[in-house]
């Protein structure tokens, strides 16, 4: 005797849409890694007006420690995130300390013109040290494979991307929105002139927004290895993405920066299965569409 109408009804409906889901899942744990990548910029050009088209340029360093610390130094992937996020922040400093501090009353020209050439520089750097081929990393075994759930094999991997995201949403909206230091920043940004008069240190605050917007910048490319590789052209193929999220989710909106994360990700993963002739064309037409019907972005300030 046959079973019952209803069970391979259900059999057949959840085999059409695995598909579905599989692309939904894929295009969201890859937009929580363009998040991650991408948040850090949404901060630092979003709250202090600086537009740093280096940002992808920590993101590349933030990978090659990984892939060093892991290949040459046999560390766990694991443990070389933190030491990514910190490399890239130490670096950030001394280049604000010495270089972006001198351009933040300066054009946007001006300070394109800088960061884009130190994105250059990176590149050539990145391709001299460790050659123009794409780099591998070999995760720790806990994150390797998949987790059946009803029909649908998830990676662990990807997984752990979409928590490492959420964390750094939580983290980043709790420090920014309701803490001393987001209330310093906003008020440095605002006004100088009566943030220095009120007794914040201006310089330092300054100086550990963009740490932490290039430190975060380093852990998304650490991360980023697994799913997409590594080589020198990173810094610039990626600060695309970024900036599209940036501008899509609206400047210095880190819940309009995760939304447009979301939605480029499904888009680019979907246009990639469903329409692969149209290539990665789709999310310039997400784009498009966006900023025609909200020109400030999902959640733009200004």
């Amino acid at each position: 005797m046959s079973g019952p109408k209803y069970d391979d009804n259900h059999g057949n409906s959840t085999t059409m849409l695995s598909p579905i889901f599989g692309v939904l899942f894929d295009g969201i744990a890859y937009g929580m890694l363009l998040f991650v990548l991408s948040v850090g910029l949404s901060v630092t050009l979003g709250l202090m007006n600086f537009v740093n088209l280096a940002h992808c340029a920590f993101a590349m360093l933030g990978g090659y420690v990984t892939i060093t610390l892991v290949n040459e130094f046999n560390w766990p992937f694991l443990a070389t995130l933190p030491v990514a996020f910190v490399a890239a922040a130490i670096v950030s400093v001394a280049l604000e300390r010495t270089l972006y501090r001198r351009l933040y009353r300066a054009s946007d020209l001006d300070q394109v013109l800088l960061t884009i050439g130190l994105a250059f520089i990176s590149v050539a750097i990145a391709a001299y040290v460790f050659g123009t081929t794409l780099q591998p990393v070999e995760t720790t075994e806990v994150l390797r494979g998949s987790i059946g759930f009803f029909g649908l094999d998830l990676g662990k991997y990807r997984l752990f991307l979409i928590g490492v995201a959420l964390v750094v949403t939580v983290l980043l909206v709790a420090g920014l929105e309701y803490t001393r230091f987001g209330a310093q920043v906003r008020a440095a940004v605002d006004n100088q002139r009566m943030a220095r008069g009120l007794g914040i240190d201006v310089d330092r605050t300054f100086a550990s927004t963009f740490a932490l917007g290039s430190g975060l910048a380093g852990l998304g490319g650490a991360l980023a290895i697994e799913i997409v590789g590594l080589d020198p052209n990173f810094a610039f193929t990626y600060l695309v993405y970024v900036l599209i999220i940036v501008s899509v989710g609206g400047l210095g909106s880190i819940a309009g920066s995760f939304a447009a994360a979301i939605l480029i990700g499904v888009s680019d993963v979907a246009g990639k299965y469903y329409a692969p002739e149209l290539g990665a064309f789709l999310i310039y037409l997400v784009m498009v569409a966006v900023l025609m019907w909200r020109p400030a972005g999902l959640v733009g300030r200004r």
